[in-house]
Parts: C-alpha cells; structure tokens; sequence
C-alpha cells in the first residue's frame, strides 16, 4: 500500500471514530511505528488531524480547512441533494457567483445542465468541473491560491468579484448560530464571500444540518443579507423562526 493510500484510510478512519492510536495503526497496516507517527505528521501539516500523546484526533473543521480532495467526500449525498435544489432556482441566461466550497463544487456540477450561464468563482475544482461546458461562460477571479489549494483569495480576486454585478451568490460556511450568524474558517476566505455578497441581487447559503448551532473562526454575515437558505433537512422550528424574522426562504 502506498503512503498516501495509507493516510487517506486514516483520515476516513477518524470520520467514524473519535481517536486513533500509533500501535493500533502500526499492526493495521503492517509497518513500524515510526512510518505511522510521519503519516500523523503529515496528516497534521494538511489540516486533517491533530496529534496527541499516542496517536492523533480529527482537526476541527470549524477551526481549519480541510483539503478539498476530503471536503468532497463528506456527506455527498446531502450535497448532491442540495445542489438539485439551487439548480430549480438559477435560470437559464443567469450570471452566478460561487464560492470555494465543496457544495458549491456539487452545486456547479449540477449547473452544468444549463443553457447560457456566466459563472464567476475562486475555486480551482469547479474552473475544472466547468471547462469545456458548451453554455456555460466561466470566469475565474484570479487572486493568490490558498495553501490548501482550494480556491484564490486576496484583493485581486475581490476586485474582479467587485466588477460584476449578478443575479446569485452560492457560498456555503463552516457554522450556522441564531444569535451570531454564519461564519467560517479564515479571514481569506471571509472576505471572498462577502464581497461576493455585495455584488449580488440574490444570496443562497447552503449548508447541511450538522453546521447547525455552530460557531467558527469569522463572521461572514448576519440575517438579513440571506435571501434563501438551501440545506437537506428540515432545521427545526427555531431555525423556520428565525428565517422568518427576517424573511429568508428555507429550502429543503
């Protein structure tokens, strides 16, 4: 088994449970102890873990951003049905802004479908997932790539947001508070998004449930700057309440 192959067992390992142990994982896969403590270190250099006396624990992902070759494979399903939604709402002919997440990843794909779109976005895997779609005008923001590699950032990807005025923004977040409003991991990737916000007629959060009641790093925005909220369950009634009171449409 390749190193990598290895690491990426681990990083599915710990989805299911909350700690993993340097003796355990050495007899798995048949190597030494010391070839798993460099696999946890350079799991931990990625973002995907942290390590402790013995083995090592999941990063929070409200706290740091995982490499999107991970993101994706998180809660796919929810994604996929998530992006079904966002595609019943973008017209043919529409102009799009979508952010680095791996939902808007999903959401783009879904897209692809479509018929004349201008699609706007900093992230690297839905330049990708787009090149080649025969009705779809791609434009990338350009701007300083993330170290993770997920999307461009910085103030020359702000300026070219900043230069379109359009019919949607979809941006997803790390967390979801009644009180606190959505928020994410890093300033970067903050800014990025409100400015995508401000240039927008119409703003989409989505985000699944298990985002609910959390808190991250950075604020992104309260509210009232939400016209709709796409997740794949229903929240609850405080969360209806809440959407109520400040008029957002909830789709599930």
């Amino acid at each position: 088994m390749l190193a990598v192959e290895r690491r990426n067992q681990i990083v599915e390992q710990l989805k299911t449970q909350p700690r993993v142990l340097v003796s355990e994982l050495a007899v798995r896969y048949g190597v030494t102890e010391e070839t798993v403590r460099r696999d946890l270190e350079k799991l931990e250099q990625e973002g995907h873990v942290q390590r402790s006396y013995g083995g090592a624990v999941a990063s929070d992902s409200g706290k740091i951003y995982l490499p999107n070759s991970l993101r994706r494979r998180r809660n796919v399903q929810a994604k996929e049905a998530m992006a079904k939604t966002i595609s019943g709402l973008v017209q043919d002919g529409d102009h799009l802004l979508l952010d680095d997440s791996s939902t808007a990843y999903y959401a783009a794909k879904a897209l692809a479908r479509k018929q004349r779109l201008t699609a706007i976005t900093n992230s690297i895997d839905i330049l990708g997932a787009l090149a080649g779609v025969r009705d779809i005008h791609v434009i990338s923001t350009g701007g300083t790539l993330r170290q993770d590699g997920c999307g461009l950032t910085g103030e020359r990807a702000q300026e070219t947001i900043r230069a379109y005025y359009v019919d949607w923004a979809i941006i997803s977040c790390k967390g979801l508070d009644i009180t606190r409003g959505f928020t994410d991991s890093t300033d970067e990737s903050t800014q990025i998004k409100k400015t995508m916000m401000q240039s927008a007629r119409q703003v989409i959060l989505v985000a699944d449930t298990s985002k609910l009641d959390h808190v991250a790093f950075a604020q992104i925005g309260t509210w009232s700057q939400i016209d709709t909220v796409v997740t794949e369950r229903d929240p609850g009634a405080a969360w209806h309440t809440l959407f109520e009171q400040h008029g957002i449409t909830c789709l599930y």
